[in-house]
């Protein structure tokens, strides 16, 4: 089924086996849960379960350390992303976490954005870049961020968001980065609602104006919290495997996909890090279908949702739309 992907990190797109092969290229020492073949055990719903899930996601990143790495990375993200029915990804990216090993900044920057202009072309994926700062540096460094991606919204950069632990510091704290990302023309999309409730998704959208939520899924204990969002129409980007991979939630059966869909909250259901959760895109389809009864008509309009959410141009979103009936009809 064709369908947008809103929800993927940049890091945690990489496929198990390159990372086993950087690894292997710059003699980094990957823990267990790195090199065993399955998903790691993750709980992140304290401080030492997130401590070990940024560790895990650290010592991948390091293994990224030339422009090669990075093309090989989007190319494979692309390709995974092609097989699983997707025609448009918005890929997250905060590029401090590369520059000290690919010579600054901007030099990282240009180098991701290269090998996404590369990898569309060859696989035929459309491809935009959301770079996201992290909540737990200082805001001023979001605000470098955030001028830095409004400098090449003409190369590929479509958004702005904000990253990591919900649970420390305040949204309020990074409105000016936001406010710049917006003045510049970028969708602001941050993440909240996830490992804190409801009230984070409000922050969201009180002090950051975001018109596109990462994750969002708490906002399904306020039924005001999710007619607001219905009435404004704010996708909420939200990822089954890795709600339950963190302890967000018990089970797949838990996800609140079926209550966001009936309040007439549009979902961009996204894989999040796939390299430590171990499910793509197509397997949070297959857990809306399996674990909460969505019927093919369910499914492609969450599929339309997902284009709708998108910063797609206009003449592509309607061409997958087609594309989604058609899927439907045969």
């Amino acid at each position: 089924m064709p369908k947008a992907h809103l929800h993927l990190h940049f890091t945690g797109s990489m496929r198990p086996a390159t990372l086993l092969d950087l690894a292997d290229k710059y003699g980094v020492h990957l823990p267990e849960a790195l090199r065993g073949g399955e998903p790691p055990q993750l709980r992140a719903t304290d401080e030492r379960g997130w401590f070990r899930f940024q560790r895990l996601y650290d010592i991948a990143r390091s293994c990224l350390r030339a422009p090669e790495d990075i093309q090989r990375l989007v190319f494979e993200a692309a390709e995974e992303d092609v097989r699983d029915g997707s025609r448009w990804l918005e890929i997250q990216v905060d590029p401090t976490s590369y520059a000290p090993r690919l010579g600054g900044l901007i030099p990282a920057l240009e180098i991701i954005l290269d090998a996404v202009e590369r990898a569309s072309r060859h696989t035929g994926l459309g491809i935009r870049v959301l770079i996201a700062a992290n909540r737990m540096k200082h805001p001023l460094d979001a605000r470098t961020l955030a001028r830095l991606a409004v400098r090449f919204a003409d190369r590929g950069v479509i958004g702005f968001g904000l990253s990591n632990d919900e649970r420390r510091g305040f949204a309020r704290d990074f409105d000016r980065a936001f406010a710049i990302a917006r003045e510049g023309g970028l969708l602001a999309a941050p993440h909240g609602g996830e490992l804190s409730g409801p009230a984070s998704v409000r922050d969201c959208l009180d002090d950051l104006h975001a018109g596109r939520i990462g994750h969002g899924v708490r906002a399904a204990e306020d039924p005001a919290l999710l007619r607001r969002l219905a009435s404004r129409q704010v996708t909420c980007e939200v990822c089954p495997s890795s709600n339950v991979a963190l302890g967000v939630y018990e089970k797949p059966e838990d996800v609140p996909l079926r209550t966001f869909f009936d309040a007439g909250v549009p979902m961009a259901l996204g894989a999040d890090d796939p390299l430590l959760f171990g499910a793509r895109l197509a397997a949070q389809y297959e857990i809306a279908r399996t674990a909460h009864a969505f019927t093919d008509e369910e499914l492609a309009e969450l599929a339309r949702q997902s284009v709708r959410g998108s910063r797609a141009p206009q003449d592509a979103q309607q061409r997958l739309l087609t594309d989604i009936d058609a899927w439907l009809a045969g």
